[in-house]
């Protein structure tokens, strides 16, 4: 593809993060959607340490890129992106999927406390880290209803034994930049009718919140949007794709 001026464009490269209780491998279909589309994307192994830590250690990757990005969030991770966004000329687009879009101060847990609909806290099963404090994983016996209802039990039991926890903290962890980034990137929403993690009224509240140039809600998708519902995840981030290359 080329500009105006006939000199090449530089394509983004699309940066997937995962969110708590997933893994990097919870993009698999969207990057096999990606590279359909001759994109390059890269799953980001969040630590799920803290919003700060890890959003450190993804502006790292950034930097080793080394080109224009698009960050993609799902869960808590879009508290990471938004943290690691904040300032860094590299990234060009935000994509939310089934995420939190925070403003400074807020947390993953003030926001998804915010609308009633949340069943997370109960299927969650805590203990202690030698760090201090606590982490979380959600309890396998309850794992499909509450994160993957709309996947078969196969995949919903490979999903909850590959979970990865995340801490207290990073739950608690409010946003420290000045400015939330999506005040001044562009930014997408993608998310499901019928996720129970994040109640769909909060998601709405935050797409319009941002502005979102792009917002699409899938009528019976659960909170594991990006195996269960590729499609719509990848259609969203090629908008913001199109939008980074112009």
């Amino acid at each position: 593809m080329n500009n105006q001026k006939g000199n090449p464009v530089k394509q983004p490269v699309i940066l997937l993060v995962h969110g708590a209780f997933a893994e990097s491998a919870s993009w698999n279909r969207v990057i096999q959607r990606l590279h359909s589309n001759q994109l390059t994307a890269v799953a980001v192994a969040n630590p799920l340490r803290s919003v700060e830590g890890d959003a450190a250690y993804l502006r790292d990757v950034i930097a080793g890129i080394g080109a224009p990005v698009v960050l993609v969030g799902h869960s808590y991770g879009g508290m990471v992106i938004s943290q690691a966004a904040a300032g860094n000329p590299a990234v060009r687009a935000l994509v939310y999927v089934a995420a939190f879009s925070p403003e400074p101060g807020e947390s993953a847990l003030s926001l998804s406390s915010k609308f009633e609909g949340s069943t997370l806290g109960q299927a969650l099963l805590p203990y202690p880290v030698a760090t201090g404090g606590n982490e979380f994983r959600i309890d396998p016996a309850k794992f499909h209803h509450q994160f993957c209802a709309d996947l078969d039990d196969e995949e919903a039991g490979l999903m909850a034994a590959t979970q990865r926890p995340v801490t207290e903290r990073a739950l608690s962890d409010g946003l420290s930049v000045d400015q939330a980034p999506w005040h001044t990137i562009p930014s997408w929403f993608v998310h499901g009718e019928k996720d129970l993690n994040i109640p769909a009224a909060a998601l709405r509240f935050m797409a319009e919140r941002v502005d979102s140039h792009g917002t699409r809600e899938v009528a019976g998708a659960s909170h594991a949007l990006a195996a269960s519902r590729p499609d719509a995840v990848t259609a969203t981030i090629l908008d913001a794709a199109d939008h980074a290359r112009g």
